[in-house]
């Protein structure tokens, strides 16, 4: 059940508030729930912060055996998915043109980073600035692809962006739509209980994030760095930092070339680089 909204103070009238609502188009809408009835999304659906509709793209269809994929033109295996009841829902739901970006889940889009999912996020921590009307939330559109993918009219038509979650083939879009959720999400203001923790998160800050440490401070001989336990805030962040500068160097050195580098970071990754060499 989703939590109501706070009513409006008198003459104020409605105000900005952060939040996204997401519509997916789906054939597998059940794929969803489990995921979204837990953790982080579920919270953030309780608190009325975060909207998930999900449409099946079979109910717009009006055929006896509700169809949705047919052989593709010109020969070849597997099935195309048809335009006629993809073009139905999305437009049923979000006008026509649509109201709100419409992005297909595929393995031939832009890959998907943490970048983008910032900018995908930006309307629904920032609604005044990117025009989302007063007392609404900011709205994207999910499309799922399936078989060997959607007829090239709905990408020419209807689509706005295309995103892929990487370099590798599944067996349809629900995954990637859940990611995508998942990772809006947690840059909404609110969706976290530690307002920074999406900001230390690996790629936040185009960087790997440091080694995290817990309770017991020594386990089967290997304690935690004395740094984390000092109590000393300054020396842990500097910690942290270099933590996360070396992770980085160490294992995707190409993150590096484009992070924002601060002059004691350079520093440091110099001293990596004397070390090695020496």
């Amino acid at each position: 059940m989703e939590a109501a909204p706070p009513e409006d103070t008198p003459n104020s009238g409605p105000a900005f508030q952060p939040g996204m609502r997401f519509d997916v188009f789906t054939l597998f809408p059940e794929v969803f729930e489990p995921y979204l009835q837990v953790s982080i999304l579920q919270r953030a659906r309780l608190s009325g912060l975060v909207e998930v509709h999900l449409h099946n793209i079979r109910d717009w269809t009006y055929d006896r055996h509700h169809i949705t994929d047919d052989e593709p033109y010109g020969g070849g295996g597997g099935m195309v998915m048809k335009p006629e009841p993809i073009f139905t829902a999305v437009e049923s739901v979000l006008g026509s043109p649509p109201s709100c970006p419409v992005i297909l889940l595929t393995p031939q889009g832009r890959l998907f980073s943490q970048a983008v999912a910032q900018e995908l996020a930006l309307p629904a921590s920032q609604p005044a600035l990117a025009g989302v009307p007063a007392g609404e939330k900011a709205r994207l559109a999910l499309l799922c692809g399936r078989y060997e993918g959607v007829d090239e009219r709905v990408r020419q038509h209807l689509v706005t962006d295309e995103l892929s979650i990487g370099d590798y083939v599944i067996t349809g879009g629900e995954l990637a739509a859940l990611i995508v959720i998942d990772a809006v999400t947690r840059l909404i203001p609110g969706a976290l209980g530690d307002p920074d923790g999406a900001w230390d998160d690996s790629h936040a800050s185009g960087l790997l994030e440091y080694p995290h440490y817990t309770r017991p401070a020594e386990f089967r001989g290997v304690r935690a760095p004395d740094v984390l336990l000092s109590g000393d805030h300054a020396r842990v962040a500097r910690w942290r930092r270099e933590q996360s500068l070396l992770r980085t160097w160490q294992r995707r050195p190409d993150l590096l070339e484009r992070a924002p580098l601060t002059p004691a970071d350079r520093k440091f990754l110099a001293g990596l680089e004397k070390e090695e060499t020496s």
